[in-house]
């Protein structure tokens, strides 16, 4: 199976990026080709998989999360097993949104969405903390969000 992507196929996603409920027959108006031609090359990327997943962008604040935060994480130990022990169970936290094992004076960044500084207060004490090595820990609180979910440059 070929895996590289053309000119067409990085449009295709780019359009996708931006509204992804346009019907098969909007995409391939947009690009210039035939709906089955866009649908064959949708099917492709999909297979390949370039397109990882379809979903709705939710407002946070009307569903109760409000407060965005980023956490430097540091382990207590820096071994292959402490590392896999931590991966475990953070990605069983469901308020985190990403995790990320980092290079620097941290081991990881974890973005994550609660309610309020109170309910941050209670997550930090009682699930981060508490997650398997951690040591330390570091916050930042996010004021504004000034760019948040991007399409990738495709």
């Amino acid at each position: 199976m070929d895996d590289e992507i053309d000119r067409i196929d990085r449009r295709l996603l780019a359009l996708l990026q931006r509204d992804g409920r346009a019907t098969v027959a909007e995409l391939a108006a947009r690009i210039g080709l035939s709906p089955s031609a866009a649908s064959e090359r949708l099917r492709r990327l999909q297979a390949q998989g370039f397109i990882t997943g379809w979903g709705a962008r939710l407002d946070a604040a009307r569903i109760g999360l409000g407060l965005l935060v980023f956490v430097e994480i540091s382990l207590d130990h820096t071994t292959p097993d402490a590392f896999d022990r931590f991966a475990i169970a953070v990605k069983r936290v469901p308020e985190v949104l990403e995790c990320h094992m980092v290079a620097g004076g941290f081991d990881y960044l974890v973005k994550a969405r609660v309610r309020d500084m109170a309910a941050y207060r209670r997550f930090l004490g009682d699930v981060l903390l508490s997650l398997p090595g951690v040591k330390s820990s570091h916050t930042y609180a996010v004021i504004e969000e000034v760019i948040a979910e991007a399409p990738l440059p495709v």
